[in-house]
């Protein structure tokens, strides 16, 4: 490990490093040694959502986290086998159930998925997303934050990078919660698979997309 990160949990021991926490922890999560991942199975109607569009509010999906302050990296992939509408799995940033921000592939099971982000500001979310055509086996998260700006990012292969969405979260704080989460909004029993969780300080030369 450089000296350049401040975590690389690559699921490889049976205990999570101690300075991750769960908010909303499924009844049914794993590490997987032998094969160096974390599986977690969604309960049932998990969600992260509040009022737009749909007029409802939830703050109940599963989020694995480490707490922070300054400007970083956070990188993920998952694996994904979803079998209900809305499945997802990805990367989040929280500072509360009002500000926070969410990546991941929404599962649309007779039409094409969602590759997306939800910003949450104020206690009100949008959601930017784009037509997904691509495997779920094997995807790659990514996001940059500088200042109170969040650069998102996806890859097939952690080498080429596609940029999602630049964001802003309306935020005095400086200490945020930043990991993996998953989720089921009608259903339950979505697995999904992450191979590590690495984030890394980053400075000035660091390049953002």
């Amino acid at each position: 490990m450089t000296n350049n990160y401040i975590l690389i949990e690559e699921f490889n021991n049976a205990v999570l490093d101690k300075n991750l926490k769960w908010f909303s922890p499924p009844e049914k999560w794993e590490v997987n040694c032998e094969k160096s991942n974390l599986i977690i199975k969604t309960d049932k109607e998990t969600d992260f959502w509040q009022k737009t569009h749909y007029e409802f509010q939830a703050d109940n999906g599963h989020f694995l986290y480490y707490e922070l302050n300054g400007d970083f990296r956070v990188i993920t992939k998952v694996k994904s086998k979803p079998k209900n509408r809305y499945d997802q799995a990805g990367l989040m940033v929280r500072f509360s159930k009002d500000t926070w921000l969410k990546t991941s592939v929404e599962y649309i099971p007779d039409g094409i998925s969602k590759l997306g982000v939800v910003v949450t500001n104020y206690g009100y979310s949008d959601w930017s997303s784009q037509e997904y055509l691509e495997d779920l086996d094997s995807l790659f998260y990514r996001i940059t934050r500088r200042g109170s700006n969040y650069y998102v990012d996806y890859s097939l292969d952690a080498t080429s990078w596609k940029q999602i969405r630049i964001a802003h979260l309306f935020e005095e704080k400086d200490c945020i919660n930043v990991g993996i989460y998953a989720c089921s909004p009608q259903g339950e029993d979505y697995e999904a698979e992450f191979d590590f969780i690495k984030i890394e300080n980053i400075d000035k030369n660091t390049i953002v997309y």
